[in-house]
């Protein structure tokens, strides 16, 4: 790929979504964007570019975006974090909630939906404890191509092998053709919106958790700093923030404190919470 054009191309990324692309990615770049040209009749990455720069309407710059952004997901994703949201978290909410008996939880950049429904299927399997409550999950992502295949729940094989406990594919999902679909009744756990993590998120409403994992890696430190600012006005003081094994709120902000013993887990400083 030309210098030029990585350069034009960093740039749309980085004021569409956030996302900081450096130079080592250029094999990601051609990778993604390959496809895009071939479903548009131009001639590779050289056709693309020059179509970018000839007519940049917004469906080729959405298709471009959402080819960048889409990340990789599995279930029960580094299996921890997921162990201390039963085992720690959730008896801790549930000790703290009980007078509302209400907790609501945001997935940011959730992709295909494998963590909320990861979440969803924590949660009823917990189902006797929470007997009388009302539990939300909100999950979120910029991409619509990638929410549409999160609704419908829907996954291959080496999808369900990836992280997924052999119990919990028998007792939440079903054979459909080579495919497997997740029960509806876990899909109905989850609500699933289109969301911009650089535009404004206040009107999601307030939330006990927050998984936004593996997200803020892909942002300069100016947006990170920004976006754990905005992710703190959404949560009560006793709230809990998960980040990727590879992020950290450490030299970004003091709005967040790692929790001790809980690798990935940050609740709002002291002086900061609401």
């Amino acid at each position: 790929m030309k210098p030029e054009d990585f350069e034009l191309l960093s740039g749309i990324l980085k004021e569409r979504s956030g996302l900081a692309l450096t130079k080592e990615k250029v094999y990601l770049v051609e990778s993604r964007l390959l496809p895009i040209a071939r479903q548009r009749g131009l001639d590779g990455l050289d056709g693309l570019m020059a179509a970018l720069r000839s007519n940049s309407e917004e469906p080729l710059l959405k298709d471009i975006t959402e080819a960048m952004t889409t990340n990789e997901s599995f279930f029960f994703r580094d299996v921890r974090p997921f162990e201390s949201f039963r085992e720690v978290l959730l008896p801790a909410l549930l000790k703290a909630r009980e007078a509302k008996k209400h907790i609501r939880i945001w997935c940011a950049a959730c992709s295909t939906g494998q963590e909320p429904y990861t979440l969803a299927m924590c949660l009823r399997e917990e189902a006797q404890k929470l007997a009388g409550w009302r539990t939300d999950i909100v999950a979120t992502d910029i991409s619509d191509e990638v929410l549409e295949k999160a609704k419908a729940g829907v996954y291959s094989q080496f999808e369900v092998q990836r992280g997924l406990p052999i119990q919990l594919l028998v007792k939440y999902f079903k054979k459909v053709g080579d495919m497997w679909q997740i029960d509806p009744a876990i899909r109905g756990m989850v609500r699933y919106s289109q969301l911009n993590l650089m535009g404004d998120f206040s009107k999601l409403g307030a939330f006990d958790i927050v998984f936004c994992r593996n997200v803020l890696i892909y942002f300069d430190q100016n947006l990170k700093v920004e976006v754990l600012d905005r992710i703190s006005h959404l949560m009560p003081s006793d709230g809990f923030l998960y980040l990727g094994g590879a992020e950290t709120v450490i030299g970004l902000t003091t709005k967040f404190m790692p929790m001790k013993g809980q690798r990935g887990v940050y609740h709002l400083a002291s002086e900061t919470a609401h």
